[in-house]
């Protein structure tokens, strides 16, 4: 017998069309993680569907399925969707890549769960937009089992000293930079800049650059080599 969900609590995180008139759609579940889906019938006009399979909207959806990919069977709004546009828009579709990208099916994260809509709730206002990405991205990759530890070097455990400038090794953390890795500068931030991240203080321009290089390096060895296109609309 097919296993059946009922109205869990759920964000839509991608989309994309199937056959005639049918959707491929990813959830991100407070219980299941992130579920694959097929929604039939979800591009016909009359369909209520396409008003409620939107990004930012919170919603409880209900399932029926033993592979891979389920079948949708219901869908209901659980409140209105968070008003994104602009800069903020693309920094949600930014997110949503990110879990769509990175999350394992069926793995639960209710902490990150919480993070998420805390994040969009942030995105809805006009709080700085760089604290809430870094933030995501470093409780995002803590949940992944790749945490960044931005206090001590991973050698002996001693306290990052903000005077000294560290070399970054992925998934391993910071060790001090010497004369030799001048040649390797991408690699190598301040460690003012790494305490000031920790406290989330990124009022500073240089520090605010210094953590969205440093969480690039960090998130896209997880990426597989292939580009976010949410990124390519930043840049454009």
């Amino acid at each position: 017998m097919n296993p059946r969900i009922h109205l869990q609590p759920a964000w839509l995180i991608h989309r994309r069309p199937f056959r005639n008139s049918s959707l491929l759609v990813d959830f991100f579940c407070r219980d299941h993680g992130r579920i694959a889906t097929v929604a039939r019938g979800a591009r016909r006009s009359k369909s209520r569907l396409q008003g409620l399979l939107q990004p930012f909207r919170p919603l409880h959806i209900s399932w029926i399925g033993r592979g891979e990919i389920k079948t949708l069977t219901a869908t209901e709004s659980a409140g209105p969707a968070a008003t994104l546009s602009g800069e903020r828009l693309f920094s949600g579709l930014y997110i949503n890549e990110l879990l769509s990208r990175l999350l394992h099916d069926h793995v639960e994260h209710p902490n990150l769960f919480q993070t998420y809509r805390d994040t969009l709730t942030a995105l809805a206002t006009d709080l700085p937009l760089e604290p809430i990405l870094r933030r995501f991205e470093l409780e995002l990759l803590a949940e992944l089992g790749y945490a960044i530890n931005l206090q001590t070097e991973r050698h002996n455990d001693q306290l990052l000293c903000p005077h000294k400038p560290y070399r970054y090794l992925p998934d391993l953390g910071f060790e001090e930079a010497g004369p030799e890795d001048n040649s390797d500068h991408k690699r190598i931030f301040s460690g003012a800049h790494l305490l000031a991240l920790a406290r989330l203080d990124l009022t500073d321009p240089a520090t605010a650059a210094t953590a969205k290089r440093l969480l690039r390096q960090a998130l896209d060895p997880h990426l597989g080599g292939k580009p976010l296109h949410s990124r390519a609309l930043f840049a454009k």
